[in-house]
C-alpha cells in the first residue's frame, strides 16, 4: 500500500516531490542511495564535529549482535563485561610484573648456562649417573641428550617459579585467549547466522513466520543485492508493526513490498537518507552514539570503555545539557541527536522540531521537510503565532506564556493567567468578527487601547451579531488603563515582534499558510531558525512560544504512535513554571525535549532544582561552574563505597640487638622502622562532587546520566564525546 497522502500535512513540506504517475507504479531503484558525505567543519565557535567511521555493508550491519544492555549503552556489537573481581590486578601492574618476571627468568637461565654459577647445578645429574658417563670412554650422544633434558628440566622449574610470581596465566587468560576466541568465533557466528534462514535477519524471518514469504523473498533479495539501506529497513519494519497492530492488512503490505521492494512506504519527501551524516547511527536499536565511557575509577566497572548512546526510549524522559560555549553541546550532542531523529523520521517513526539560532549547525536545509527562517526574506515557510488552534482561550494561554512567561513571577498573582485572560478578551471577539486571529500589528493596536481599532472591532461585532463577544471586548476596554492591568505590558512585549524585519511573518491574512505544530502527527523534519542577531529578546520570546506550542500539541495528539521530540539548542530564559509542567507531561505522551543551557543561572533560581528533577537525562559538560556542579551533585545523590585507611606506626624496640638493626635500617633508608595498620570501612559519598564536575572533567568530556521511560535509571558516567 502506498502512502496515498496518509502522512501528508497541508503545505508543510519543504520542496515537496511531484506525485508518481497514476497509471504505472514507480519502479524500485537498482542501486541504494549514495553514501552521505562527511559533514563540513562546524562554524560559529562550535566544537569540531567528528567524522563518521567507515560504515559496514548492510548485510553485516544487519547481522551484527545487539544484546540487551542498560539504558544509554550502545548495543551494536556490545559485549557485556565479566563481573568485576575485587582482587583484580590492574592492567599496567599485570603487564609490568609479567615482563619483569620474564626478564628475571632469562637472566637466571643465562647465568646458569654460561657457567657463572659454577658446577653446582650439575651435582644432581652426577649423583644420578655413574662416572663412566663423564669420562672419555662414555657415550657422548647419550650424555648430550641427558644433559639437554636436564637443562630443559631446570628451565621449566625456573619458568614455573617466575610464572607464578609474574602471573603469566592471568596474562594469557586476559589478553591472549580473547584474541584467539574472537578470531575463531566471529567468522563461525556469521556463517552460522547466514546458514540459518529462521534466525538470519537478512531473510526477514518474522515475515516468513506470519506467512508473508513472497514479501520476505523480495526484501531479502534487495538486501543481498545492495539496494537497501538502514533507513529502508527501519521504514519497512515500522510498516510491518502497523500490520501486527491491525492498522494495515497483510495482503496490502505484501502487495506494496512486491511492487516497490526496498523503496516501499516511502517518506512523503521522497528521501531515503540524509545528504550528510556526522555520527554513528543504529536504526535497528534507534540509537545514535555520543561517545565512549572513560576508563576512569569514578565510572562504574560495567560502563568503563563502553559506548554510550541516546534513543527515543531515554529521550522520552527529556534531556538537559549544561555547559559553557565551546564545550560541545551543539556539535557533539544536539546535532547527532537531530540527525538521528531525522533518520527515524524518514523511517516514519518520529516527528522532530529543531530550534536554534541561524547558523547554529543543526543540519543542512535539504535534511528537513520544513525550514522556517524567521526574519529572513528567503524563508519558504512562516510560523503560526497561535499554534494552529481555533480556540481563543488556548491561543491566549500559549501567547501569554511566550510574551511574559519569563516575568510571570513578578506579576500580580505570580503567574500569567491574568495576561491570558486579557488576550482572550481580544482574540475571541476578533476571531468572531473576522474569522481569524489578529496579525501582530492589529493585536498591538488592540492591546494599546487604540480607539480606532476598538471601535472598528466593536462595529464588526455588531454587524455579526456577536453579543457575547461584544461583552468580552467591553470588559477589556473597562480594564484597560486600570491599576494592575497587564495590557500595557503585553503591548510592549508584542512590539518586539512588530518590527520591519518580521513584517512578512506571523501574517494571518496572506495566502501562505504558516507552519503549525499541529502537524506533529506526521513524520516531519522541521527546523526553525531564530533571529539571534539584533533580536535577542524576540528570539527568547519565540523559543518560549515554540516550547509552549510543542508541549500543548504533543500532549493533545489523537495519534501518539510517532515519537515527537523538540530540540532547543539554547533554552536560556525559556524555562517557566508552565513550561516545566508541560515538560513533565511529555513523558506520558510519547514525546520528549532536548534542552541546552550555558549555565543554570539562565533559569530562575526557584526552578533550577525542579528543572533537574523534571528531566530524566542530565548532562554536565566540561567547564561547568562549581555552583552548577553542586546542583548536579545534589540530584545524582550519594552511594556507598569501601575506603581503606592506612596508618603508619613507629616500632619501638626494647632488645639491644633489635635496636642496632633498627638503627642500621634507619641510616640506610633514611626512615624510621614502622608498621602499617589498614582499616576498611564503608562510607556514603557523592557520586560526583561539585568540585569534581567543575575541575575534574577533561575538555571534550561530559558526565551523563540517563533514565528510560520504563523507569530504568543509569549512574552518572564520564563519557568522552570525541570517541
Amino acid at each position: 500500500m502506498d502512502t496515498e497522502g496518509t502522512f501528508d500535512s497541508r503545505n508543510t513540506r519543504h520542496n515537496p516531490p511531484p506525485p508518481p504517475p497514476p497509471q504505472s507504479p514507480p519502479s524500485f531503484p537498482t542501486a541504494p542511495p549514495p553514501m552521505p558525505p562527511t559533514a563540513p567543519p562546524a562554524t560559529h565557535g562550535a566544537a569540531p564535529v567528528p567524522g563518521p567511521a567507515a560504515r559496514p555493508s548492510f548485510v553485516d550491519w544487519l547481522r551484527a549482535p545487539r544484546p540487551e544492555a542498560a539504558p544509554g549503552v550502545w548495543t551494536y556489537e556490545h559485549k557485556p563485561k565479566t563481573p568485576e573481581e575485587p582482587d583484580r590486578i590492574p592492567s599496567r601492574g599485570l603487564i609490568s610484573g609479567a615482563l619483569i618476571a620474564l626478564l628475571c627468568t632469562w637472566l637466571l637461565w643465562s647465568l646458569i648456562t654460561k657457567g657463572y654459577l659454577g658446577p653446582y647445578w650439575l651435582w644432581p645429574l652426577r649423583l644420578l649417573n655413574s662416572e663412566d658417563w663423564f669420562n672419555r670412554d662414555g657415550d657422548k650422544d647419550m650424555l648430550k641428550w641427558i644433559a639437554n633434558c636436564y637443562e630443559a628440566l631446570w628451565f621449566l622449574i625456573i619458568a614455573a617459579i617466575f610464572s607464578r610470581v609474574g602471573h603469566w596465566t592471568e596474562v594469557w587468560r586476559r589478553y591472549v585467549v580473547p584474541l584467539f576466541r574472537r578470531a575463531w568465533d566471529e567468522p563461525a557466528a556469521g556463517a552460522a547466522v547466514a546458514g540459518r534462514p529462521e534466525v538470519d535477519p537478512v531473510e526477514w524471518p518474522h515475515l516468513r513466520a506470519a506467512g508473508a514469504h513472497s514479501a520476505a523473498d523480495r526484501l531479502a533479495a534487495d538486501a543481498r543485492a545492495g539496494v537497501m539501506n538502514d533507513v529502508d529497513h527501519a521504514r519497512i519494519e515500522h510498516a510491518w508493526h502497523s500490520v501486527r497492530a491491525g492498522r494495515n492488512s497483510l495482503a496490502s503490505f505484501t502487495d506494496t513490498v512486491l511492487r516497490h521492494g526496498a523503496a516501499s512506504y516511502g517518506h512523503p519527501s521522497g528521501a531515503r537518507d540524509l545528504p550528510v551524516r556526522t555520527a554513528r547511527h543504529d536504526l535497528v536499536a534507534h540509537q545514535v552514539r555520543l561517545g565512549t565511557a572513560a576508563d576512569d575509577r569514578r565510572n562504574p566497572y560495567q560502563h568503563r570503555g563502553v559506548g554510550l548512546a541516546l534513543d527515543p526510549d531515554v529521550l522520552g524522559t527529556s534531556l538537559l545539557a549544561v555547559g559553557p560555549p565551546g564545550s560541545g553541546k551543539t556539535g557533539r550532542v544536539v546535532r547527532p541527536v537531530v540527525e538521528s531523529l531525522c533518520l527515524q523520521a524518514l523511517a516514519g517513526q518520529v516527528a522532530v522540531v529543531a530550534v536554534g539560532a541561524a547558523g547554529a549547525g543543526l543540519g543542512v536545509d535539504e535534511a528537513f521537510d520544513v525550514v522556517v527562517k524567521i526574519g529572513r526574506p528567503d524563508s519558504v515557510h512562516d510560523l503560526d503565532l497561535y499554534g494552529g488552534t481555533t480556540d481563543p482561550d488556548e491561543a491566549a494561554g500559549i501567547l501569554a506564556e511566550a510574551l511574559i512567561g519569563d516575568m510571570a513571577a513578578s506579576l500580580p498573582g505570580g503567574d500569567s493567567r491574568r495576561a491570558a485572560t486579557a488576550l482572550a478578551q481580544l482574540l475571541g471577539p476578533y476571531r468572531a468578527a473576522h474569522g481569524r486571529f489578529p496579525s501582530v500589528p492589529d493585536l498591538r493596536e488592540l492591546l494599546d487601547g487604540s480607539k480606532t481599532a476598538i471601535n472598528a472591532l466593536r462595529e464588526a461585532l455588531d454587524e455579526a451579531g456577536e453579543r457575547a463577544q461584544a461583552r468580552e471586548l467591553e470588559a477589556r476596554v473597562r480594564q484597560s488603563g486600570a491599576p494592575g492591568d497587564v495590557g500595557a505590558l503585553l503591548a510592549d512585549r508584542i512590539a518586539l515582534l512588530d518590527r520591519p524585519a518580521f513584517a512578512d511573518f506571523f501574517d494571518t491574512t496572506g495566502d501562505r499558510r504558516p507552519f503549525s505544530l499541529r502537524a506533529l502527527e506526521h513524520p516531519l523534519r522541521v527546523r526553525i531558525d531564530l533571529p539571534e542577531r539584533g533580536h535577542a529578546e524576540a528570539s527568547r520570546m519565540l523559543a518560549r512560544l515554540v516550547l509552549a506550542q510543542f508541549t500543548e500539541c504533543a500532549v493533545g495528539r489523537a495519534d501518539r504512535s510517532l515519537f515527537a521530540c523538540l530540540v532547543l539548542d539554547d533554552a536560556s530564559h525559556t524555562i517557566t513554571p508552565e513550561a516545566l509542567r508541560g515538560i513533565q507531561r511529555l513523558r506520558s505522551a510519547h514525546a520528549g525535549a532536548v534542552l541546552t543551557l550555558r549555565t543554570l543561572d539562565d533559569v530562575p533560581e526557584a526552578l533550577r532544582s525542579a528543572l533537574l528533577g523534571a528531566v530524566g537525562c542530565r548532562m554536565a559538560c566540561a567547564g561547568v561552574t562549581t555552583w552548577d556542579g553542586a546542583r548536579f551533585a545534589e540530584v545524582w545523590g550519594t552511594e556507598w563505597v569501601e575506603t581503606r585507611d592506612v596508618t603508619d606506626r613507629q616500632i619501638i624496640a626494647d632488645e639491644p640487638l633489635t635496636k642496632v638493626l633498627h638503627f642500621i635500617r634507619k641510616v640506610a633508608t633514611g626512615k624510621a622502622v614502622t608498621t602499617q595498620s589498614v582499616t576498611v570501612r564503608t562510607v556514603e559519598r557523592e557520586r560526583w562532587s561539585a568540585s569534581d564536575l567543575a575541575h575534574g572533567v577533561p575538555a571534550g568530556h561530559a558526565v551523563l546520566s540517563v533514565t528510560s521511560v520504563r523507569g530504568e535509571g543509569g549512574p552518572p558516567v564520564l563519557v568522552d564525546l570525541r570517541g
